[in-house]
């Protein structure tokens, strides 16, 4: 196939995903939401309330993240870290993981890493949204709402490999043998 060719039908495919996505939108805003309940979870300065993460914003976005031991869970939270600025612009946002705080800091300090942590350690958060399967985390996102005195769960989506919410696999694409296998490290040097 020529180059333009491919061109053309590649960006034929980018059109209809964009259809997709509309669709997404669309039936995102029929389902009906879930209440929650007010979970505690661990900082480094005690506990706070999924209410308190809310901070002066109606929504929340929260990242369950496996952790430390997880290299791919590390790549999606650089990914978070340059964007956090331009995301707490329109919606609270908080990375949730099993690990206990001081691990969960000292950890995002070696990272360079500027948005804030909790540590559901020791509560049913993350099994109760679905992000625990058989004693195993499960990276994902669950988006909240505040709702008078409700929090309900609005969204959720499962992080993966060639997901929607990082890039690098979209940018590998590009290239002829796509990722070539490739997968996260926590350096490569």
């Amino acid at each position: 196939m020529k180059y333009q060719t491919g061109s053309e039908v590649i960006e034929g495919y980018r059109h209809e995903i964009t259809e997709i996505r509309k669709k997404m939108r669309k039936a995102q805003g029929e389902i009906e939401p879930q209440e929650v309940s007010d979970y505690s979870f661990t900082t480094p300065n005690g506990t706070i309330k999924l209410s308190e993460l809310f901070g002066k914003h109606t929504d929340l976005m929260v990242i369950h993240n496996m952790g430390r031991s997880c290299p791919a869970c590390t790549l999606w939270a650089d990914g978070y870290n340059g964007i956090h600025a331009h995301v707490i612009s329109r919606t609270a946002f908080v990375v949730t993981s099993p690990d206990a705080p001081d691990v969960q800091q000292a950890f995002a300090a070696s990272r360079g890493w500027n948005f804030p942590m909790v540590s559901h350690q020791s509560t049913s958060f993350a099994a109760d949204m679905g992000y625990a399967l058989d004693k195993r985390w499960r990276p994902g996102i669950s988006v909240f709402q505040r709702r008078g005195n409700a929090i309900v769960r609005v969204s959720d989506a499962h992080l993966g490999p060639g997901d929607d919410f990082c890039t690098l696999f979209h940018l590998f694409d590009l290239l002829p043998d796509g990722s070539a296998g490739w997968s996260p490290k926590f350096s490569y040097s």
